[in-house]
């Protein structure tokens, strides 16, 4: 006799449906802010490695021409680098601030991107944010 006012429901409640909304609203609030940071340190390690790049490329340029000198300022697919192997990263911004051998100073940057550092290389390799 029950079985016959029961009917059969096809279907989620109200309650399992805001239990469900509640879970994933408590894993997006988790997951976003270490996202945010995962993306901050990718931007910080490609900084670095493209300084590391730009001063291997700049060696091989003071190893033909020792007392050149290179231009200052920002680095891009068309500088004299570039017909040494460097390839400057899309959205780093790479400027060169002393261009001759022994001062050779570049710095790295990512705009409008926030956690990255400001990254500084000299003539000696070593690559440091200020």
């Amino acid at each position: 006799m029950l079985r016959r006012l029961r009917k059969k429901s096809k279907g989620f409640t109200l309650i399992e449906l805001m239990i469900v909304v509640a879970i994933i609203g408590i894993l997006a609030a988790i997951a976003i802010p270490q996202f945010a940071a995962y993306r901050a340190r990718g931007f910080n390690a490609q900084c670095q490695s493209d300084l590391k790049n730009l001063y291997t490329a700049a060696q091989a340029y003071f190893s033909d021409y020792p007392t050149g000198t290179l231009a200052t300022g920002q680095v891009t697919n068309t500088h004299v680098l570039a017909s040494y192997g460097f390839v400057p990263t899309n959205g780093v911004n790479i400027q060169i601030t002393a261009g001759n051998l022994d001062s050779f100073t570049a710095t790295a940057t990512v705009d409008n991107v926030s956690n990255v550092y400001t990254w500084n290389i000299n003539n000696t390799g070593t690559i440091r944010h200020p």
